[in-house]
C-alpha cells in the first residue's frame, strides 16, 4: 500500500491545538507531580500554604493599618480587607514564579518526548490553585473570628478566579520562554514579584490612588483581579465593573496572554536545542 505525506499550510498549527486536548491527561500528571515535589521532605508539609499568607497578612495589617494609618472607616475588619487582596496576589506570585521556571525545570522531559510544551507552564499555574484553595481556609476562619458574613457577591468569585488565571498565565508563559534563552530572568523574576506586591492594591484600596493616575495604575493586570476579589468579599467595596480601570486591567491581561502565546509558539521549536 502506498502512503503519501501531504503538507498543507497551517496544518501543523491546527494539530497543535488538537494535541493540547489529546494530551490533557498530562496536565493532571504534571500538576500532581509538582504538588508532591513542592512539599516533599518538609516538616509541616502543605501547612506552608497557610502559614505564609497568614504571616504576610499579619505584617501587612500592622504596617499599613497601624503604622501607615491606611485603615479606612469601613465596617469590615481591616484584616479581612487585606486578606481579600492578599489571596489573589499570593496565587499570582506563586503561579508566576513556578510557571516562569517550569521549562528549565523539565529539561529531560522536553528533550526526549514530544508533546505541546504549552502544557508545562499551564500545569504550573493550575498547581498554584491548590495553594490558593488551601489559603482560602484562612479567609473562612477570619469570617468566623470576626463574626462577619460576606455579601452575596461572593458567589461571583469564580469569574475572578478565571481572570486571575489568565493574569498569571500570560506573564508566566512569556517569561518561561525567555528564561530558556536568557537565564538572567531567573534573577529578575523575584524582583518583579516583590515590586509588584507594593504597586498592587493588597494593603490599600485602589480608590486611594489619585484619579489622574488611575489609568496608569490599572495597567497592572492584578489591579482588576484584586479589586474584583475585594468586591466579592468586602460589603462596602466599590463595584469594579462600574469603573473604567477594571476594563483597562482586563484588556492588558488579554493582551499579555495573546502576546505570550505568540512569542511562546515562535520560540517553541528551538526549546530542545536551547535548554
Amino acid at each position: 500500500m502506498e502512503h503519501r505525506i501531504i503538507i498543507e499550510p497551517g496544518r501543523s498549527e491546527k494539530n497543535y491545538w488538537k494535541d493540547l486536548w489529546r494530551y490533557r491527561e498530562l496536565f493532571y500528571i504534571l500538576s500532581w507531580r509538582d504538588i508532591k515535589v513542592r512539599y516533599k521532605q518538609t516538616t509541616i508539609g502543605i501547612l506552608w500554604a497557610i502559614i505564609r499568607p497568614l504571616l504576610t497578612m499579619i505584617i501587612f495589617t500592622f504596617v499599613f493599618g497601624k503604622v501607615a494609618k491606611m485603615d479606612t472607616s469601613s465596617v469590615v475588619p481591616y484584616a479581612i480587607i487585606v486578606f481579600a487582596g492578599l489571596l489573589p496576589w499570593q496565587f499570582f506570585s506563586n503561579a508566576l514564579t513556578e510557571s516562569s521556571n517550569s521549562l528549565v525545570g523539565n529539561t529531560n522531559l522536553i528533550t526526549k518526548v514530544y508533546f505541546p510544551r504549552l502544557i508545562i507552564p499551564a500545569s504550573s499555574v493550575i498547581t498554584s490553585f491548590i495553594d490558593f484553595f488551601i489559603s482560602f481556609i484562612i479567609l473562612l476562619v477570619l469570617f468566623i473570628f470576626y463574626k462577619y458574613s460576606p455579601p452575596v457577591e461572593i458567589l461571583t468569585m469564580p469569574l475572578f478566579w478565571i481572570m486571575a488565571f489568565f493574569a498569571s498565565f500570560g506573564p508566566g508563559l512569556y517569561l518561561t520562554a525567555l528564561n530558556v534563552k536568557y537565564r538572567d530572568f531567573r534573577y529578575i523574576i523575584p524582583f518583579i514579584v516583590q515590586f509588584g506586591l507594593f504597586i498592587s492594591p493588597v494593603g490599600y484600596n485602589s480608590s486611594q490612588i489619585p484619579e489622574k493616575w488611575q489609568w496608569a495604575y490599572s495597567l497592572n493586570p492584578m489591579v482588576g483581579v484584586i479589586d474584583g476579589f475585594r468586591w466579592c468579599i468586602v460589603k462596602d467595596a466599590p463595584n469594579p465593573l462600574y469603573h473604567y480601570p477594571f476594563y483597562i486591567s482586563l484588556g492588558v491581561t488579554l493582551l499579555l496572554v495573546w502576546l505570550a502565546i505568540y512569542q511562546f509558539r515562535k520560540m517553541e521549536k528551538n526549546f530542545a536545542d536551547l535548554i
